[in-house]
């Protein structure tokens, strides 16, 4: 997409968004890059708070906590591999539950954008929007994700897993024991798979014209 300049807050800035842009004022950009936050930030909260909504989905699936892969290993080679795959569904099914967190604060945070925001959306990556959430979501994010994942790893016995799991690994001899906050990895986890999904989805509406559903989109990020 070639570049085209707008004026934003009274400078002209470059932008990669659709050459369009040029008769469009200040608020309908703004308007624009917003409702393309609130909708791909919805789709990514929707698709992952649903059954296998991680588990299933090989760019944000959890995996066994990777500082104890050597734990899944042993286990698996002393028979151990069902309880192995059983604590894996657990960590997912959490973060899953969690996500139902997402939305509000996303919404929150794109109420507050600013001028000096949308300059620096307009001028970034293709991922640009999706960086504005990160930076400022992931703190709220964090604090409303671990309690429901605490709750969800002790709803679904993850933690009484781990538990068995690490007890078991522990007793064998000349390993380093292990103990890993389940807490901690899944949230920051969930967390990163939530925004790789909020990614995808603003690089499909600034390059996807059938991911445009509304006239604003269409008239933002057109060509």
């Amino acid at each position: 997409m070639s570049f085209s300049q707008i004026k934003i807050g009274g400078t002209k800035i470059p932008t990669k968004l659709g050459s369009t842009t040029k008769s469009l004022s200040e608020t309908e950009i703004i308007d624009g890059l917003k409702e393309a936050l609130t909708l791909g930030s919805a789709n990514a909260s929707q698709s992952l708070n649903k059954l296998d909504g991680f588990y299933k989905n090989p760019k944000v699936k959890i995996p066994f906590p990777e500082d104890c892969q050597r734990v899944a290993t042993e286990l698996r080679k002393l028979g151990y591999g069902k309880q192995v795959d059983e604590f894996e569904v657990t960590l997912n099914r959490a973060a899953e539950d969690a996500s139902k967190e997402a939305a509000t604060i996303f919404a929150n945070s794109i109420k507050q954008m600013t001028v000096t925001d949308a300059k620096n959306i307009l001028t970034g990556p293709d991922t640009a929007a999706t960086g504005y959430l990160r930076k400022t979501t992931s703190s709220s994010l964090y604090n409303a994700f671990a309690p429901h994942i605490t709750t969800a790893l002790d709803k679904t016995t993850a933690t009484k897993k781990w538990e068995e799991i690490t007890t078991l690994y522990n007793k064998l001899p000349l390993v380093k024991k292990v103990d890993t906050d389940l807490t901690r990895y899944t949230t920051n986890k969930a967390l990163n798979g939530l925004f790789v999904l909020v990614a995808d989805e603003e690089t499909k509406i600034r390059k996807d014209p059938a991911a445009r559903v509304s006239d604003i989109l269409k008239k933002v990020f057109g060509s």
